[in-house]
């Protein structure tokens, strides 16, 4: 019975020495992220630094101080978790960029984004697979088989929209922003549609049949994922519409947001679809319908708490990718060939590169053909900066190596540890590299003039979620419902007016959004009456 009691006693105490193990390392990494958020702010206005490269540069520091201080035997103070990348970290990021993204653009562009981010998608990982299964049957790095290399393909397409949402800006670059924010947003929820798709079928073995479904299992993906978005915000719209929830409670219409937000990127992952374009497309139907249905305090509130959540979430998730690149028990596998794992790194990279070239520019070119206008079309300065600012890799790329190389963040087989050093590698290198040469190659190949560098606000509606921060729809492009287009340039409006036709696609939609969508859904100018709240006390002419 002593015994007993005294193992009881023994395993209280390890849960109690765990449990603050756990709270020194969590206090650490929030003090970190303080440290990060105050030197983001120092470097604000270097053109080669940006809040991604300063997190992974103080996540490498910190690693290395951890590694010196445990006497080598780790780097970092939290085990990655994909849970924690999917379920708690990425939603944040990707529905703030479909809040806040600059829907005029975004939809102005939307095949081209489509066909970057999806078509694209597919072919880099093709040659990717194909140059992989090539060069790594020359090397000793295990055996792998069709699956394998497909994954590779899949994991290595994956493009960072996070940092590439620093290093552009999209004031100065708005076509640039729109194509490559779009396309990297479409290409991470293509590529883990595409590497779920893999790891789903046995590809050993692949005939017609297999291939078919595979093709058709990709697309239902594709287009359930995105159906759910709208659907999700649409509900979202409705019920804070019809109950005036601003009318009892400001703090209601706001969780109410941000659990609905929530919501369609679980219930995604419930029905196994790709929550990354589900909540991505959740956002802009919210800022299109559901935002303008709330009050005056909801709307700033929402903004910034989406915001925030954002910030946070991408500070976070390089840091620790910086931290734990130094991992020990990765590294200790491939200690013994260095030169193969440099070998791995670097063909990955060339493939990275090559495989990008390989669908930017063609594509860049069929898309050129669409345009009738010369000022819409894609220069070859442009192309080669959306190729560059395309090649950083990161944070999904990570999750889905981890996913196909390890078990709970662990590895002991030689094969997988050089996959995930190699994909470490290439994730610091480019983000560092591509990152750092971003913004400069865009000052030498596409100089703004200063005088266009003050953004001109126009729009009927000051209080859209993009107005706070920065005009992300400029020039008046403030939601779908301004697709028809008032911002043409005094200079070219004859030839605007010449070569744009009257009744487009923009022009059918509206008429659609303004009978059908909003009486029923709200938005803009159907703002529901709501007795004193701020939004009543306006004017009511700056909803047409």
């Amino acid at each position: 019975m002593e015994s007993y009691v005294s193992s009881i006693g023994s395993r209280l105490q390890m849960l109690t020495t765990s449990d603050h193990a756990s709270v020194v390392s969590m206090n650490l990494f929030v003090a970190l992220l303080c440290a990060c958020i105050v030197i983001g702010h120092l470097l604000e206005e270097n053109r080669w630094m940006n809040e991604s490269i300063t997190a992974l540069i103080i996540g490498l520091c910190t690693g290395v101080v951890i590694l010196l201080i445990s006497g080598g035997k780790s780097s970092h103070l939290l085990v990655f978790s994909e849970d924690l990348f999917f379920i708690y970290l990425l939603p944040p990021i990707i529905f703030n960029a479909g809040f806040q993204v600059k829907k005029k653009q975004f939809f102005r562009n939307f095949m081209t984004i489509m066909l970057f981010g999806a078509v694209g998608t597919l072919i880099s990982c093709f040659v990717i697979s194909l140059g992989a299964m090539q060069f790594f049957k020359k090397l000793d790095i295990g055996p792998l088989d069709i699956g394998d290399y497909l994954a590779i393909g899949a994991i290595f397409a994956a493009t960072d929209s996070v940092c590439t949402l620093q290093v552009l800006n999209q004031d100065e670059t708005p076509l640039l922003y729109s194509l490559v924010f779009g396309e990297g947003v479409v290409n991470d929820a293509t590529s883990v549609v595409l590497f779920n798709a893999i790891q789903s079928f046995d590809l050993t073995n692949i005939n017609a049949a297999i291939a078919w479904d595979f093709v058709r299992n990709f697309f239902y993906l594709f287009l359930a994922s995105t159906l759910l978005g709208v659907l999700t915000g649409l509900v979202s719209a409705y019920i804070i519409r019809r109950l005036y929830f601003g009318r009892h409670s400001t703090d209601r219409e706001v969780a109410l947001m941000m659990l609905m937000a929530y919501l369609s990127y679980m219930l995604a992952e419930l029905f196994y679809l790709s929550g990354i374009l589900t909540v991505f497309f959740c956002g802009i139907v919210m800022s299109h319908y559901t935002w303008h249905n709330v009050t005056e305090s909801s709307r700033v509130t929402t903004k910034h708490a989406f915001a925030t959540l954002s910030f946070v979430a991408e500070t976070f998730i390089f840091l620790y990718v910086g931290m734990d690149a130094l991992d020990i028990e990765k590294w200790r596998f491939v200690s013994h060939s260095p030169g193969t794992s440099v070998a791995v790194s670097s063909i990955l990279l060339g493939l990275v590169m090559v495989g990008r070239a390989a669908f930017v520019f063609p594509l860049s070119f069929l898309s050129n053909l669409t345009k009738k206008s010369p000022n819409e079309k894609i220069s070859f300065k442009q192309q080669f900066i959306i190729w560059w600012a395309g090649l950083m890799r990161g944070a999904v790329s990570m999750a889905l190596a981890y996913n196909k190389f390890t078990s709970a963040g662990h590895t002991h087989l030689r094969g997988n540890a050089i996959m995930i050093t190699s994909t470490i590698t290439v994730v610091l290198f480019s983000t560092v590299l591509f990152g750092l040469m971003t913004q400069p190659l865009i000052k030498i190949l596409l100089p703004h003039p200063k005088h266009q560098s003050r953004s001109v606000i126009i729009s009927s509606d000051p209080t859209t979620p993009k107005s706070f921060t920065i005009p992300l729809l400029g020039e008046g492009q403030d939601s779908l419902d301004d697709l028809g287009g008032h911002d043409i340039d005094h200079r070219s409006s004859i030839r605007s007016l010449l070569t744009t036709p009257t009744h487009t696609v923009h022009h059918y939609w509206r008429k659609f959004d303004d009978a059908f969508m909003r009486p029923m859904f709200g938005g803009r100018g159907f703002v529901p009456f709501v007795p004193g709240s701020p939004t009543e006390r306006n004017s009511p002419n700056q909803w047409h």
